[in-house]
């Protein structure tokens, strides 16, 4: 069976975080392992507390895992603070896990910062350029390059930028850009290509960054190239949020199980 790692932190709710990624691989068909980075007390209004897992002791998570089982791709979410950023970033050096997905969580639907500017300044600088992909949002891509980032045409500016940081591809998720359909703008480091998909209107849209990058990083363990493994993932969220869970009183979940054995 193939594996993913996912080094992020939790989500008390369910809908996002450790506990959408471990949905999403499973959904896939992928063993899911993980490293916690931060412990949220959170739920589908927000979050109440963060309390991040010293640098030293997601290390010690992401050794022990990698010690044992083979890791076939892996993502980060959640980091919190510069140093664990960098201890992610040697990890990945010193134990050559293969196909990083590095989603660059900076905010919460609900509006809480995730990453502080110092984690930010040290994800440009350590992890960007470790990644196989990143899969910022045109929020986050705007905030990484300190520009703005609405149209598809912004996008494809910002992928390439983002790409001369040092990641090998890029896709800038296309939910926050000012266009009729949901347009996902993959570059390759070669050319660039556009995913669309319907906009669709639903409250039930908790973690879907989350899911996306899990999805991303499972189809890359199962061997896929990136332009399927994107195009499958895409099709994979849209589905989910189709027939998202209303929980909670907030921003109900995607529901991850909508289709079994993807792989």
């Amino acid at each position: 069976m193939r594996t993913a790692l996912t080094i992020a932190g939790s989500d008390s709710g369910g809908g996002a975080g450790i506990q959408a990624d471990l949905k999403t691989f499973a959904a896939h068909g992928v063993f899911g392992t993980t490293a916690i980075t931060a412990l949220t007390a959170q739920n589908t209004l927000g979050i109440a507390g963060i309390f991040p897992v010293p640098a030293e002791f997601v290390t010690a998570q992401i050794e022990a895992v990698a010690g044992d089982i083979r890791i076939d791709a892996a993502k980060t979410g959640m980091l919190a603070t510069a140093a664990i950023v960098e201890a992610v970033a040697a990890a990945i050096d010193a134990l050559e896990i293969p196909r990083v997905v590095v989603d660059p969580v900076m905010v919460a639907k609900s509006g809480h910062r995730l990453l502080d500017d110092d984690a930010v300044r040290a994800l440009k600088t350590h992890l960007i350029g470790r990644a196989y992909v990143i899969t910022p949002n045109a929020a986050e891509a705007a905030a990484l390059l300190q520009r703005s980032v609405r149209s598809v045409p912004d996008a494809q500016n910002a992928a390439r930028a983002l790409h001369r940081l040092g990641a090998t591809a890029v896709i800038i998720k296309g939910g926050h850009l000012d266009e009729q359909d949901s347009v996902d703008v993959v570059f390759d480091g070669h050319a660039v290509h556009e995913l669309r998909a319907p906009r669709l209107r639903s409250a039930n849209t908790h973690g879907i960054g989350c899911t996306f990058a899990a999805a991303l990083a499972a189809n890359l363990a199962l061997g896929r190239p990136l332009l399927e493994a994107a195009e499958r993932s895409k099709s994979y969220v849209t589905r989910a949020i189709e027939q998202g869970i209303a929980i909670g009183h907030g921003h109900g979940t995607l529901n991850h199980f909508w289709q079994q054995n993807l792989g």
